[in-house]
């Protein structure tokens, strides 16, 4: 590999079997591990011909990290710096953050987290900007009564991932990255008769292609070479549970053929082994790119595709959920608050009304990273516009060239409510009446006497305006 295409991570850690694992996991992704014991020995690394080469620092956490973090963010603001924590660290870690750490990951280390948190540092252009996930957070999975979404397309999206949830068939789950398929996933396997068995969770993407096969089904002892020992895949671990197969669309063709024949057959035939073994295993997939296109241009088998789809859900991005994205902003902001460190903040409407103005490529994961962040630096008891300095940078970037030609722009969004078209004209009434009964819906949990009240209304006309405008109450 050329010197100037080599990527270093800098790990910061006494322990010498957890410098082994990090090391290994980082050179699956194709990164080079180098070791300092301590921040002085970190700097000095840093300061090094070498040090060029780094673009990523991991520190393990002690009771000196954030200051550690904060020496050095001033000494190479241009490196990404994650902390390792355990599970009853985390406020340590939320200090860290506020001292300018990127990044959080909770032992014992997942590798897809850490290859993932790789990935983000190598690519600073991403559309997330300074608002980079955050690799590792310890949400507690939701089932579908706590799930917010009112507008049509993901309430369908909802009603269809709970009717399947009763069934064994597969589900497909498309949508853009961000919108909430692994959610959607852990709330079908919940309200599954597996409930109490496994949920697997499998990151095709970040598999390397060559170890997929060993990954998925397993592999004897001499199977190839590095085999040393047996390995049971994932689809013995999720025996009697759910497999969740998040970005199934990078699996290779030869590996989409054996995957086939499990889900055909309910036995895997691991690498090396004589005979086959049954399992019992409920297959959850998910892409973030239309299958049916994959097919077409050749790269996902349609038989494949037919047998995974028993059940298709299509989640809508951010940017069709505006009339969402209010209660959204406070439902996360509410679990953020239970996090170590953190607390109850509210948000201005004026700061919803900037948020509801962007389009979120990242979706609810980029919403949900940006509210985490802004959490973890604010001192006053609201978010208000000036916590999303990107954010506002991005926006304004995107309305400047329409500025230009001298007329003025107007609000996009009042609370979440789209009061323009994307060219600048009032929408309809009757549009925007629909979506403020449906954020108010939203808001309000479903409380129809509550909504109607707040909107000034009766029920009973709340319920016509309902059938007038074609909204499902359980909108």
């Amino acid at each position: 590999m050329p010197r100037e295409t080599i990527r270093s991570l800098l790990l910061i850690d006494e322990d010498a079997g957890q410098r082994r694992l990090v090391s290994a996991i980082a050179a699956r992704a194709g990164w080079r591990t180098m070791v300092a014991d301590s921040s002085a020995a970190a700097l000095k690394t840093l300061k090094s011909p070498q040090g060029a080469t780094v673009e990523a620092v991991l520190i393990d956490q002690r009771e000196d990290t954030p200051a550690t973090v904060a020496e050095l963010r001033a000494a190479h603001p241009d490196k990404a710096v994650h902390v390792l924590t355990a599970l009853d660290g985390l406020a340590v870690a939320i200090e860290a953050m506020r001292q300018g750490a990127t990044d959080y990951l909770v032992k014992p280390i997942a590798p897809e987290r850490l290859m993932a948190a790789l990935d983000t540092a190598a690519n600073r252009d991403s559309i997330e900007g300074e608002l980079r996930p955050m690799a590792e957070k310890l949400w507690q999975p939701l089932s579908f009564d706590e799930i917010v979404g009112a507008v049509p397309a993901f309430r369908a999206a909802l009603a269809t991932a709970e009717r399947a949830a009763e069934s064994r068939v597969p589900v497909l789950i498309e949508g853009e990255r961000g919108t909430g398929k692994e959610m959607f996933a852990e709330a079908i396997h919940a309200a599954s008769p597996r409930a109490q068995r496994p949920l697997i969770v499998v990151d095709c993407g970040v598999v390397p292609a060559n170890v997929v096969d060993s990954t998925l089904f397993g592999h004897e002892q001499g199977a190839f070479a590095g085999a040393f020992e047996r390995k049971h895949g994932r689809f013995v671990e999720a025996d009697g549970g759910t497999l969740f197969l998040d970005d199934v669309a990078a699996l290779p063709l030869d590996t989409q053929a054996r995957l086939l024949a499990v889900l055909e057959s309910g036995r895997i035939w691991p690498l090396g082994a004589r005979g086959y073994r049954d399992v019992d295993v409920r297959v959850i997939a998910a892409s973030r790119v239309s299958l049916a296109e994959e097919v077409a241009q050749g790269r996902f088998r349609e038989d494949l595709l037919y047998r995974l789809a028993g059940v298709h859900v299509a989640l809508p991005p951010v940017r069709e959920r505006a009339a969402d994205l209010p209660a959204l902003a406070r439902h996360l902001l509410d679990r953020i608050a239970r996090q170590p460190g953190l607390r109850e903040l509210d948000i201005t409407d004026d700061a919803l009304a900037l948020l509801g103005a962007y389009d979120w490529p990242g979706n609810v994961r980029q919403l949900q990273n940006a509210l985490f962040r802004a959490a973890v630096l604010c001192d006053a008891p609201s978010l208000t516009t000036a916590d999303f300095p990107q954010i506002a940078q991005e926006s304004f970037s995107r309305r400047r060239p329409r500025a230009e030609t001298g007329h003025r722009m107007p609000s996009v969004a009042t609370g979440g409510v789209l009061l323009y078209t994307p060219e600048g004209h009032l929408r309809p009434l009757e549009d925007i009446e629909g979506d403020v009964i449906r954020l108010a819906i939203s808001h309000y949990r479903g409380r129809m006497s509550e909504v109607a009240r707040r909107l000034g209304i009766g029920r009973s006309t709340l319920y016509r305006k309902l059938g007038d405008l074609g909204i499902d109450s359980a909108a």
